[in-house]
């Protein structure tokens, strides 16, 4: 439930509601926005008597929350989420842009392409040490030497690292290098993991698993949610459906206006994995910007045609570049900046 507060509510008796909702088991979260001031309420605790809640001074409404999805709701937080990190405001005003290449093959391939998605306005770097992939015989990473490589990579260009973490137990040595926790398609229901990632309180980037309907995303999201961690950022990285022929997945457009209005979490778009053809990735990048996302993922590459993995999306450092101005335009024209 949500206990809403008088917008004349003091702060003592908002502590004295809070006090008295804790003191019953209950685990309280304080949302404050246009002059209101929310009181959301999560964890199993004893029954709490929304009568006699209701008669405590400073409180205007209780309301409960019908969404299965109810710690990533807009009903439990009508306000966005933002949070800082690598001197960006990420959910705010301001479009978040990763780039980098799907796997780290070397020093000399990692650092070229941070040096170049750097100079041309990215803010965080991504790169996959551990990669799930659908052959055992492909490869699979270059693990926690990937992993240093991108620290190094961070600490020579500032840009913050997005890597992704495959299992529990991985959990632990990925974070002590990540700066977010990619949580992958394939992984989106492997619940123990999100429930590791979640008591890691590092910031999560959960990406859409390629069957998953909304409902399933945001109920993902909610394992993360449930732990405390609320640095919390949805990605769209397209779908499976009956027509694939010509592109890897199916870009779910609708998917990124509908979550803005459902959670008031930050929405990534992955144009690259949504399409997985070069030519066609900054046309879905737009969109997506046009749409609403609060950032994008874009895989690129010093030659995508020699790339150990997902080369026929990756954009040549050029190309990124040259998207990166489309991107700014695209940005101004919706009301944001890059």
């Amino acid at each position: 439930m949500i206990i809403i507060m008088d917008p004349e509510a003091t702060p003592f008796e908002i502590d004295n509601v809070v006090a008295k909702v804790e003191s019953k088991g209950w685990q309280t979260r304080i949302s404050r926005g246009s002059g209101e001031t929310t009181i959301g309420v999560q964890g199993k605790g004893q029954p709490l008597g929304s009568f006699h809640l209701g008669q405590m001074a400073g409180v205007r409404e209780i309301m409960a929350i019908t969404q299965k999805f109810k710690l990533a709701s807009r009903a439990f937080q009508p306000e966005n989420t933002t949070f800082t990190l690598g001197g960006i405001n990420v959910g705010s005003n301001q479009l978040l842009v990763i780039a980098g290449p799907c796997s780290v093959e070397s020093k000399e391939q990692l650092f070229e392409t941070a040096h170049a998605v750097k100079e041309a306005g990215a803010h965080f770097l991504r790169g996959g040490a551990f990669k799930p992939r659908t052959s055992p015989y492909s490869f699979q990473g270059m693990g926690e030497a990937g992993l240093k490589l991108l620290a190094e990579a961070r600490e020579v260009t500032g840009l913050p690292i997005v890597t992704e973490v495959m299992s529990p137990d991985k959990v632990a040595l990925v974070s002590i290098y990540a700066d977010v926790l990619q949580i992958g398609t394939r992984n989106m229901q492997n619940y123990d993991l999100l429930n590791a990632v979640g008591r890691a309180h590092k910031p999560v980037l959960l990406k859409r698993g390629m069957s998953a309907t909304i409902e399933d995303l945001l109920m993902a999201a909610e394992y993360i949610l449930a732990h405390g961690n609320h640095r919390v950022m949805l990605c769209e990285r397209g779908i499976r459906t009956f027509d694939n022929k010509y592109t890897r997945n199916t870009f779910d457009v609708n998917a990124i206006a509908l979550l803005k209005e459902l959670t008031h979490l930050p929405i990534i778009a992955d144009p690259s994995h949504a399409v997985g053809v070069r030519h066609l990735v900054p046309s879905i990048a737009l969109a997506a910007v046009a749409v609403g996302a609060d950032g994008l993922i874009i895989e690129t590459h010093p030659n995508p045609d020699k790339a150990t993995s997902d080369g026929d999306q990756s954009l040549t450092l050029p190309q990124f570049g040259e998207l990166m101005v489309k991107i700014r335009a695209m940005a101004s024209a919706v009301g944001r900046v890059v």
